[in-house]
């Protein structure tokens, strides 16, 4: 197949057509680079069967006859969804309007990743696709929210009324290789925090919780959902749950840290807990994730600390 990936240059995305192209299909990596980088993908940039094009998928384009769309675009992390708020909504909305178009052109099956976000600050635990979510629409995180709720809605919409061939996955907290140290998520913060010495920052009294899903995990729950006929929302995720505490000890003690931890006060609507229910995953693809969090860290340990010490 032709594929295009929105937001090829940013984290999951680049893995994602690491994933496509090993499986044998040709891949248009379209990105801004708003916060994807070429240092993602620079390794892809001789193979035939990858293009890049700097585009932004919020404004009018057309890459000619694809067969898949996965619509990736969008910052992810709370540091730059903050930062640019706008063009998170404009990516959310237009840019999402944009990409179903596109597949209705050409009669292409679309993928929209979507997020655990939908669920805000969550009253339910774990998670399941039926949850409808508590989400402050006006709070400083529901740029991000509301865009992927937003997201949905129209996909879902494409699908009933514009007979678009339609997925929505909803991404849960993904780390691993490739994620950026300065990004403001857990993972990234703590690693990058203990390999310069520095305290770790705990926000609140660390017992909120969170599930973090290895991104080799993440991209094959994704490929499985691609390739199922299954149109409404879908959980991929770890269903192993830490308390942020008990993460930041992890941390400590895969890269033999002698950093002390820190308590800083809790960030305005930052989710209590989170963790997937992946019944539907498992029960409709087979799917669940193969690699914990000791090893996942281990296996990103030589990443973080290339990307510690190039950031000087």
């Amino acid at each position: 197949m032709r594929v295009l990936v929105t937001g090829g240059a940013g984290f999951v995305g680049s893995h994602l057509c690491d994933a496509l192209l090993a499986q044998g299909d040709s891949v248009v990596c379209a990105d801004n680079l708003l916060t994807g980088r070429m240092a993602n993908i620079n390794h892809l940039r001789n193979d035939p069967r990858f293009e890049f094009r700097e585009q932004d998928v919020s404004r009018p384009f057309d890459f000619g006859k694809v067969d898949y769309v996965f619509h990736l675009a969008s910052p992810a992390s709370p540091v730059d969804y903050i930062e640019h708020a706008i063009e998170t909504l404009r990516v959310g909305s237009v840019g999402t309007m944009n990409c179903l178009e596109l597949a209705k052109e050409y009669q292409a099956k679309f993928l929209l990743a979507s997020t655990s976000e939908c669920y805000g600050d969550p009253l339910e635990h774990p998670q399941k696709e039926t949850y409808w979510g508590h989400v402050n629409p006006v709070g400083p995180r529901s740029v991000y929210d509301e865009a992927k709720r937003f997201a949905e809605a129209a996909t879902m919409a494409y699908h009933r009324h514009r007979t678009v061939d339609t997925r929505i996955v909803r991404i849960f907290n993904t780390y691993g290789p490739r994620l950026q140290i300065n990004d403001g998520r857990v993972i990234s913060n703590f690693m990058k925090q203990a390999l310069r010495g520095e305290d770790l920052t705990v926000y609140g009294d660390g017992s909120q919780t969170r599930s973090f899903c290895y991104v080799s995990d993440e991209v094959r729950g994704i490929l499985a959902l691609a390739k199922s006929d299954e149109h409404g929302p879908t959980n991929i995720g770890n269903p192993g749950e830490f308390t942020i505490l008990e993460c930041a000890k992890v941390v400590l003690d895969i890269t033999a840290s002698s950093s002390n931890i820190r308590f800083e006060p809790l960030p305005q609507d930052d989710p209590r807990q989170r963790r997937p229910d992946i019944s539907k995953a498992k029960r409709l693809l087979d799917w669940e994730p193969k690699i914990d969090l000791q090893t996942g860290l281990r296996m990103s340990l030589d990443y973080f600390r290339s990307a510690v010490q190039a950031s000087g």
